[in-house]
């Protein structure tokens, strides 16, 4: 079955409709198991029964014991909180991330980002710079803003341009600053 509609509330419909439809067919009679096999083994005649036991009056009745694939799920939600890691409170996670998490401030300025060996410009010098002028000691960068300067040559008429006549030069505005 192909569903093929753009709204994802008609898709999740359809996949949970077919889920409890799969849920349902499987919920009914199982199949029968059959005997184990034997290997070679010949049956020794009737065995004496184990004496019967006295049913606590204080425990719980026992479930009876019903193959299929609903009481595996259940056994499965059984064992669920076990598995699980324990829920914290809104409280202890906000002290978990604090914890976590280094005091920082964003500033803002303009320092250009020099050139590094392989030509691109190397803005973690910048962003460090900018934040170390604020009184910080290293900085992240969060926003670079670049502009092309050009020669004096560029401007005279009927001079073809040439590739070294201008370059772009990359600035960071704003840094992430921390202590």
């Amino acid at each position: 079955m192909m569903v093929r509609s753009g709204n994802p509330a008609a898709r999740l419909g359809t996949l949970m409709s077919a889920a409890l439809l799969l849920l349902l067919a499987a919920g009914g009679t199982a199949w029968p198991q059959s005997a184990p096999p034997t290997l070679g083994l010949q049956d020794q005649g009737p065995q004496a029964a184990p004496p019967p036991s006295t049913p606590d009056p204080s425990a719980p009745p026992a479930r009876e014991e019903n193959p299929g694939l609903i009481n595996e799920m259940g056994k499965l939600f059984d064992k669920l909180p076990s598995i699980l890691p324990p829920i914290k409170s809104p409280s202890e996670t906000m002290n978990d991330l604090s914890r976590l998490a280094k005091p920082s401030t964003m500033v803002s300025g303009r320092v250009a980002c020099p050139a590094s060996s392989n030509g691109a410009p190397d803005c973690k010098h910048a962003a460090d710079q900018l934040c170390q002028s604020k009184g910080y000691k290293e900085g992240k960068s969060l926003n670079a803003d670049s502009a092309e300067k050009c020669s004096a040559k560029v401007l005279i008429p009927g001079r073809q341009r040439k590739p070294d006549d201008c370059r772009t030069d990359t600035f960071v505005t704003s840094a992430l600053c921390q202590n």
